[in-house]
């Protein structure tokens, strides 16, 4: 609540901008008619994990939504096969354009009823919003077209106006970058609001490439998933978090977003890899999966395996620098190096004694194991050099810091990528790690040491303190956002017995079926009553599982982009669409690339199920931002009674 002497100089200010009567009366009619309209569509994608083309897909074509609006329109005048051409135009037009004219050459006689075909198109999906609203799209999509497409959307004249616009776009030579401009503003227009629940990072080729589409967005939000903040540590110099990034990328094949997209040489780790362990048997530490990157030499993966080997070691080694610095991390179950018996190639763990896969470790010091060599610490030097140096990567986490965060609330929905710690016996579990703290305020310390780990000062104990708790945030027991009791990293690698390899879930998955806990956490976010929902990434659904949970209160929308996960889940990702008519889920087909999608029109198949149908459509005044608008009008109506009254002079200019 402002003063007395506050509002006043609000008021003043507000009148800058509305300087009469005349000007506030018109926007508080304007504001008042922008509250009835439908509410913009929501698309929530969680995930992603580096599949750029499947995500770039999903985008463009918002999970199935263009093609519903398509058949719409033309499921009576078209074909399929048109419908899906016309569609597949819209997503891909630089690159449909090519293929229609080396297949059909001449496309004189085309361009006119496409061009036609689009712009009912662009008008269907721009009728929910004003035309102010459409106009700043189209000037931020339309590559200088903007005047001439708003004029064929809204023109109120006869039909050979339009139809001489037309034939002027044909006659300059325009026709092609005319139809790449209305594709882009029906791709701008048919979503309001992105939001991504979590994890661009990891498995996949190139992460860097979906993050610079991301940056493109007009209206984003971003909830940060363990593999996020892994790569945010690692951005903000923690030698523990880019030790980690590195084994990822190398286990998956996945170097091209380290060398190509960040340009991050990793050759100083290669050279200290092939000295070190040039006469060590690596075969444990080939290569596995593939992350679409570039199909390897067996020279290659072996040099690979080195480094391999040489990052693990690393990475062990930091690890447990971070937790014995961090006694309230409770992770000295993850203290393995100093259980090693190097005669006898095992390593005890909780009492028992397995056999180690590799035990031939000659950086590691039994009597000072979590130490680094020389050539060690001269090889992170340079690489957190590297990773703090790249440009790229530096934008990149400004960005996700700007749009990020640990959850969010939007339009009374709780979105966030792993979990809200639970216990045993379904109460909010308190964590050593953020102070005790639980529930929403541990949400709100996460985010807070997460940013302080990248924005105070370099060397300062409240950065180390951060990066250590960005790193919690990517493994730590029972992170929000990792959601485990511990990662087995160590023993995936290195311990044949594969009982040693369970990750154990926190308690909040064996309770995300109960409607009583969904509507709890709810609660505690300020949220309850009809439409509230939790929207969740991270843990894929699996085959023969319902994504959603908590009679009905409950989303999971990580059904696998990652092809790691394909066979598991077989699907290639679930995504969401909150509309003005309510919800609906989409479990996608597995993505058979851009090529196939441009050549044969090829879109990636959905089973869409709507799970939420509303009787009647919701309306702006109903949402976050109606709520915002509402405030603004209120205050419009005092700077109104001020002018009336005298108390504020009106200015004519």
């Amino acid at each position: 609540m402002k003063s007395s002497e506050g509002m006043r100089k609000y008021l003043l200010e507000l009148s800058r901008q509305y300087p009469n009567r005349n000007a506030v009366s018109s926007e508080i009619i304007n504001l008042n008619a922008i509250l009835n309209l439908p509410k913009g569509t929501e698309h929530f994608i969680s995930d992603i994990h580096g599949e750029h083309e499947a995500f770039s897909h999903i985008r463009r074509n918002a999970s199935g939504v263009i093609r519903r609006k398509v058949e719409a329109l033309f499921s009576k005048a078209l074909t399929e096969e048109e419908i899906s051409e016309l569609s597949t135009l819209i997503y891909y037009p630089e690159e449909k354009l090519d293929e229609l004219r080396e297949r059909e050459g001449e496309l004189e006689g085309w361009y006119v009823p496409t061009l036609m075909r689009l712009i009912e198109l662009c008008r269907l999906v721009g009728a929910k919003y004003t035309r102010s609203k459409v106009r700043k799209q189209l000037k931020r999509t339309s590559d200088g077209y903007d005047y001439i497409i708003d004029e064929l959307l809204y023109n109120d004249k006869d039909g050979d106006y339009c139809a001489n616009i037309y034939k002027s776009i044909v006659r300059t030579g325009s026709a092609e970058r005319f139809i790449v401009a209305v594709c882009s503003a029906i791709k701008g227009l048919v979503i309001d609001h992105l939001h991504i629940v979590g994890d661009i990072f990891d498995r996949g080729a190139r992460a860097d490439i979906v993050l610079d589409e991301l940056m493109r967005e007009r209206s984003i939000d971003i909830q940060w998933g363990n593999h996020d903040v892994l790569w945010l540590g690692a951005a903000a110099g923690s030698r523990t978090c880019i030790a980690t990034v590195l084994n990822n990328s190398i286990t998956y094949k996945n170097l091209d977003v380290i060398e190509i997209g960040y340009g991050i040489s990793l050759r100083p780790l290669s050279l200290f890899a092939a000295e070190v362990y040039r006469d060590t048997d690596v075969s444990i530490y080939l290569p596995k999966g593939n992350s679409g990157g570039d199909i390897l030499r067996h020279d290659d993966e072996l040099l690979i395996a080195g480094m391999h080997k040489a990052i693990s070691v690393i990475q062990f080694k930091l690890e447990g620098q971070t937790i014995l610095r961090n006694p309230g991390f409770n992770m000295e179950d993850r203290l393995l190096l100093d259980k090693i018996d190097f005669q006898g190639g095992t390593v005890n763990i909780g009492g028992v004694d397995y056999k180690l896969r590799d035990s031939d470790f000659p950086t590691v010091d039994p009597d000072a194991p979590y130490k680094l060599t020389e050539g060690e610490q001269e090889v992170m030097a340079y690489l957190k050099n590297a990773f703090m140096r790249s440009e790229k990567l530096q934008r990149h986490a400004a960005f996700l810091y700007e749009k990020g965060e640990s959850y969010t609330v939007f339009n009374r929905n709780l979105l966030f990528h792993g979990c809200i710690p639970l216990g045993e016996d379904g109460e909010f579990l308190a964590l050593d790690a953020a102070g005790g703290r639980r529930g929403k305020e541990l949400m709100d310390y996460a985010d807070r040491l997460a940013r302080q780990g990248y924005f105070s000062k370099d060397g300062s104990p409240e950065r180390q303190r951060g990066k250590d708790f960005l790193w919690f945030l990517w493994c730590g027991k029972d992170s929000p956002l990792c959601a485990r009791k511990r990662i087995a990293t160590f023993e995936r690698l290195l311990i044949e017995d594969s009982s040693t390899w369970e990750e154990p879930r926190n308690a909040y998955y064996r309770s995300w079926g109960d409607k009583a806990i969904a509507e709890k956490i709810l609660r505690e976010f300020g949220l309850s009553g009809a439409r509230c929902h939790i929207i969740n990434g991270h843990i894929p659904v699996n085959k023969g599982e319902e994504p959603i949970k908590g009679g009905g209160k409950l989303i999971v929308i990580d059904g696998g982009f990652c092809r790691a996960f394909h066979q598991k889940t077989g699907i290639g990702g679930y995504t969401l669409i909150y509309n003005a008519d309510g919800m609906r889920i989409s479990a996608h087909e597995p993505f058979e690339g851009k090529e196939n999608a441009v050549k044969n029109n090829r879109d990636i198949l959905s089973d869409t199920v709507i799970f939420e149908q509303l009787s009647d459509k919701i309306r702006i005044r109903e949402t976050d931002f109606g709520g915002v608008i509402r405030d603004k009008i209120a205050d419009l109506m005092i700077l109104l009674k001020e002018y009336e009254e005298g108390g504020i002079k009106e200015s004519q200019k």
